[in-house]
C-alpha cells in the first residue's frame, strides 16, 4: 500500500481534473446527460475519498477509489460515444480516468 501522504497528493491532483472536467461541464453544450451524470458523481464522491485518506483506512480508500474509478471508465465510454464534444473536454474526462486508474491500480 502506497504512503498515505503519497495517496493524498496523488487525490489531490485526481480532485483538481475532476473540478476542471466539472467546470467545462458546464461550458459545454449538447453534453450527454450519462456524462453529465458520471462527471456530477465523481465530483460528489471526492469527499468521501477524502474522509477515507483522513482516516488513512486502507481499504476504505481502495473501496471508494475502486468507486470512483468506474465512474472514470464510464465517463470515458461516454465520451468516446458523443461526437459534440470539445476535444478540451475530452481531454479532461480522459485525465480524469488516467489519474483514477494509476491510482487504483496502484493502491492494490
Amino acid at each position: 500500500m502506497m504512503q498515505a501522504k503519497e495517496v493524498a497528493r496523488r487525490f489531490g491532483a485526481i480532485e483538481h481534473a475532476i473540478g476542471q472536467a466539472a467546470q467545462l461541464c458546464g461550458k459545454q453544450q449538447g453534453m450527454p446527460m450519462d456524462l453529465k451524470d458520471c462527471i456530477n458523481q465523481l465530483d460528489q464522491q471526492k469527499s468521501a475519498v477524502r474522509q477515507a485518506i483522513d482516516t488513512q483506512d486502507d481499504a476504505r480508500i481502495r473501496q471508494a477509489v475502486d468507486q470512483m474509478e468506474s465512474l472514470g471508465d464510464r465517463a470515458k465510454r461516454a465520451c468516446g460515444t458523443a461526437s459534440s464534444l470539445t476535444p478540451e473536454m475530452k481531454s479532461a474526462v480522459q485525465k480524469v480516468h488516467d489519474e483514477l486508474s494509476d491510482l487504483k491500480h496502484q493502491l492494490h
